[in-house]
């Protein structure tokens, strides 16, 4: 299958050890809800080893970001611990890591050899939520990233009290 340039996607293989999963496009709050469910259900399976492709991955927003801090965290409560690879990242979006300190959390491949990408046809639905879930995902995404580094409280205040209010107001 070739995606559609213009619509984000994610493609996955879910058999492969490790998981891989291809970005095409912008990774956003608008279509992150469909990996967290993925990855909450390969781990629910047994899952613990996941890569994702980022060479077609044109840029990410902070939601994003947390989400994978999100896995990145839950991976490290595994027994044995699990892992997270990134791969085939543009400078930007490598900076874009770097200065949320996720970095410390998973592993970035820098060769350009990646993962099998080619075993990457599954697309992942993105599904229509509501105004208070996508809430909940973008605080959740936010309070990941002060998870995995404390600095990040600073430059996300305004976002984590925004969200908070939201959530509590139903």
């Amino acid at each position: 299958m070739i995606p559609d340039p213009a619509k984000p996607v994610y493609l996955v293989d879910a058999y492969s050890d490790p998981v891989v999963i291809r970005l095409e496009g912008r990774a956003s709050f608008l279509n992150s809800a469909c990996l967290r469910d993925f990855v909450n259900q390969m781990l629910k399976s047994g899952k613990t080893r996941f890569a994702i492709d980022f060479l077609r991955c044109t840029s990410m927003d902070s939601t994003f970001l947390g989400v994978l801090a999100g896995f990145a965290l839950e991976l490290r409560k595994c027994t044995p611990k699990g892992s997270l690879v990134l791969t085939r990242m543009g400078q930007r979006n490598l900076e874009l890591i770097r200065n949320l300190g996720l970095h410390k959390l998973l592993t970035i491949d820098v060769s350009d050899a990646g993962a099998n990408v080619d075993a990457c046809r599954t697309v992942l639905e993105t599904g229509v939520h509501g105004e208070l879930e996508n809430a909940r995902l973008v605080l959740e995404a936010h309070e990941n990233l002060v998870s995995a580094d404390e600095t990040n409280r600073s430059k996300f205040q305004d976002v984590l009290v925004f969200m908070k209010n939201r959530v509590e107001q139903g």
